[in-house]
């Protein structure tokens, strides 16, 4: 569906975002998956609308966009990365015809909650997140050169929205600041922050994917949410980052790999995108919570392959146990074998027969 070219001046409630964007949803039961539009709408919000559809239809979970201002992001003499270079002569130029006009906003994020599917901004400077305020993002994200930069951090924060952090290029004492701000330790209230391992190369090949540092992220910063933002070519590398303990990631979405711009190279079309998205919940699916539990399919396994004490003869009532006088035998119904070293020395309150599982009943 197209955007109106006349936005209405506010954006009026829609659905609930995703159980995942609440405060109190569990951090690893699940996956949540963004496609990252970023700027492959070309500048144009008709094709920004189709790629939220095609989001949508891959089963995404979150379209995200880019938003910023060439004039205010890059300084006068502002270089470019050596991937941009295959798009343009100069930053400005490159930049400029990827913006979106102010009218188109509030239309794509409507478009969105039509869709069911959460709206997540970058913005790249301060004036950018302030103008989030009035659009009900369902989340804020910060792109992984700005996971060290204080203002726009800040200002982001204030939000009140989940606050998800890349951190390519990034050494981990560099992230104290951004983290304590994705875990609420700055002003506003901000549920369901993340930290995003990511590979700031466009597009990362196989073996700079770097899965190892969703694990690290989570070993440094606790029980906060950790995700991966992936600049892959490949389609199940979202599903190995779920292994490796990311609830969240980002995936940049287009309309034509092939086409001229940026990010384009480094993105899926979307029969890719939705395989990829299949991949990534079907990971998270077998993987599971972080955590370690007796699963549904092994209670009968446990009760009948665990072993019981048993008695090696029979025992009379008022019999101290000793250690000859018990051996372990499944099935697991009686006092479990781990309790060997705790039943020796205790009596027997009734007889025994050899052989058989002894009950806790049996023990005075």
């Amino acid at each position: 569906m197209v955007p109106p070219a006349t936005p209405p001046p506010a954006t009026p409630p829609g659905p609930a975002a995703p159980p995942f964007f609440h405060a109190d949803a569990d951090r690893s039961a699940r996956v949540a998956v963004i496609a990252e539009i970023g700027v492959n709408h070309d500048g144009d919000p008709r094709q920004a609308a189709r790629l939220i559809d095609a989001a949508a239809d891959a089963g995404a979970h979150a379209v995200k966009f880019q938003r910023f201002r060439p004039a205010a992001l890059l300084a006068d003499d502002a270089p470019l990365a050596a991937y941009q270079r295959r798009a343009a002569a100069d930053a400005r130029s490159l930049l400029a015809p990827l913006t979106l006009p102010d009218a188109a906003w509030p239309a794509l994020r409507q478009h969105a909650r039509r869709r069911n599917v959460a709206f997540v901004v970058t913005p790249f400077g301060v004036d950018d997140a302030r103008a989030l305020a009035g659009l009900d993002v369902d989340a804020v994200k910060i792109a992984s050169p700005d996971a060290v930069n204080p203002p726009l951090l800040r200002a982001a924060a204030v939000l009140a929205r989940p606050l998800w952090i890349s951190t390519g290029a990034c050494e981990p004492h560099e992230l104290d600041e951004a983290a304590a701000l994705a875990a609420g330790g700055g002003p506003g209230h901000r549920p369901a922050g993340a930290l995003l391992q990511c590979v700031s190369a466009y597009p990362t090949a196989d073996e700079h994917t770097a899965l190892g540092g969703v694990a690290a992220l989570r070993a440094r910063f606790g029980d906060l949410r950790v995700g991966y933002s992936d600049h892959t070519a490949a389609e199940d590398t979202g599903a190995l980052a779920v292994a490796a303990g990311a609830c969240l990631l980002e995936k940049h979405l287009t309309h034509d790999p092939a086409a001229p711009g940026p990010d384009h190279a480094a993105s899926l079309a979307p029969d890719a995108f939705a395989r990829y998205v299949t991949a990534a919940v079907a990971a998270a699916t077998r993987v599971g919570p972080v955590r370690k539990r007796v699963q549904t399919p092994e209670v009968d396994v446990r009760r009948v392959a665990r072993q019981s004490l048993c008695p090696v003869r029979d025992l009379p009532a008022g019999h101290r146990l000793s250690a000859a006088d018990l051996t372990t035998r499944r099935p697991g119904t009686g006092v479990p074998a781990a309790g060997f070293d705790a039943a020796v020395g205790r009596r027997l309150a009734r007889p025994v027969r050899g052989g058989h599982p002894l009950r806790p009943q049996d023990l005075a």
